[in-house]
């Protein structure tokens, strides 16, 4: 067994044998975390490139199963527990809107080394993402195919697909503290994208006139307004990286590249709670 002591634990009891007990690095997982960078390139570009969109997926698996918590949460009327959840995916999301600055300290003429070999792959086809807008309530199933290669991403794009939607559960727990919404909306199927409704839109400002009488419910909506705010940001910085580094030219996966990520940015999850800001 090595003795060796680093001067600076000296006098303290720090654990050194590991022979038969786990270890930081086995307990994360490290070997596979830290060798699942496989560049294809010698572009000294391309690693970042793998790790930025590397720990983008990370943070999306973590936002995902807090929304899908807090989903649960607002279904059993349990308003605290999920509070304490979107909270914490609002500041997850600060640190996805952050890594675009990393990614922006890539130049056109570094990404031009590796460029052509990443072949038709593409962030497009982050099938994490398609899940986090399910799970918000954009159920669009046009890009279900690109999946289909792979039994096990598919199904879980379908299970999120066929699950209510935050907002969804949002809106019968408003129907359920006594606010008339349309049976149109509360029987929708959740696989259908949710549009704009006059009764949804007249329970929220009920609630906004109220807040202090319905003040759970209040801030459950301001939770879901930070939400897409820090989405629309996220969208926005993805936007203008992308524009920094490619301009305007077609997407590795096909798609329209800049221009596409112009058009989503403006989508919104939550219609009714952008819409009532005017009227109030």
């Amino acid at each position: 067994m090595n003795n060796f002591q680093d001067d600076s634990i000296k006098g303290e009891s720090v654990k050194t044998d590991f022979t038969e007990d786990m270890t930081y690095s086995e307990y994360l997982g490290l070997d596979k975390v830290l060798s699942a960078q496989h560049t294809l390139t010698d572009s000294h570009d391309e690693k970042l490139f793998i790790i930025v969109h590397q720990v983008s997926e990370l943070w999306m698996n973590l936002i995902i199963h807090e929304i899908n918590s807090a989903c649960d949460d607002v279904k059993n009327d349990q308003f605290k527990q999920a509070f304490k959840k979107l909270a914490r995916v609002g500041n997850i999301q600060k640190q996805l809107i952050q890594v675009w600055e990393v990614l922006s300290t890539m130049t056109p003429s570094d990404y031009l080394t590796f460029r052509d070999d990443l072949g038709s792959s593409s962030g497009f086809q982050s099938y994490q993402n398609r899940m986090l807008e399910y799970s918000l309530g954009y159920k669009t199933t046009h890009a279900l195919k690109i999946y289909e290669k792979d039994a096990n991403i598919y199904n879980l794009l379908k299970t999120q697909l066929e699950k209510p939607s935050i907002y969804d559960e949002t809106i019968k727990a408003i129907n359920r503290a006594g606010f008339k919404i349309d049976e149109s909306v509360l029987n929708r199927k959740v696989t259908d994208n949710h549009v704009s409704n006059e009764s949804v839109k007249e329970a929220f400002k009920e609630i906004y006139l109220n807040a202090e009488t319905y003040f759970e419910l209040y801030e459950l909506l301001e939770k879901l307004t930070d939400v897409e705010d820090r989405y629309s940001q996220w969208r926005f910085r993805h936007m203008k990286t992308v524009q920094r580094i490619i301009g305007f030219k077609v997407g590795t996966g096909g798609s329209s590249g800049v221009n596409y990520l112009k058009r989503v940015i403006d989508h919104s999850f939550f219609p009714e709670l952008w819409e009532l800001r005017t009227e109030l």
